[in-house]
């Protein structure tokens, strides 16, 4: 059975930065669609950035420059980097996938295949 375990609740100051993680179990990393999205508290979720098998990735345009997206195949594993983080980006993080070919970077939460439970980063001002 397909798993992504996500990395445990991260609590950061306004300007630090947190790196979440989320290995993938039953499937390679390296042959899927992999994406982070978040919800913000009383906020709809949003896509954050996607990286398909050949490491491709894509972001969206509010959140370039902060964020990073990653894997290690090796390690089933992908990641997300999050550098001088604000208050806004407190939310409810996950990773999910996408085992239809080719990738599509846009594909909504909904149209993913598999899903973590979530990562809940809080920013304190």
């Amino acid at each position: 059975q397909v798993q992504l375990l996500q990395s445990g609740e991260v609590s950061v100051q306004a300007g630090g930065s947190a790196k979440l993680s989320c290995v993938a179990y039953s499937y390679t990393t390296n042959t899927v669609c992999m994406s982070w999205f978040r919800q913000a508290p009383g906020k709809k979720r949003e896509g954050v950035a996607a990286i398909d098998g050949d490491g491709l990735i894509t972001y969206a345009d509010s959140m370039k420059g902060r964020f990073t997206i990653s894997k290690d195949n090796a390690k089933n594993t992908l990641y997300l980097q999050m550098n001088d983080l604000k208050p806004e980006d407190t939310a409810m993080y996950y990773c999910a996938a996408d085992l239809r070919l080719p990738c599509d970077p846009f594909a909504s939460f909904d149209a993913m295949d598999y899903w973590g439970k979530g990562t809940l980063v809080t920013i304190s001002s």
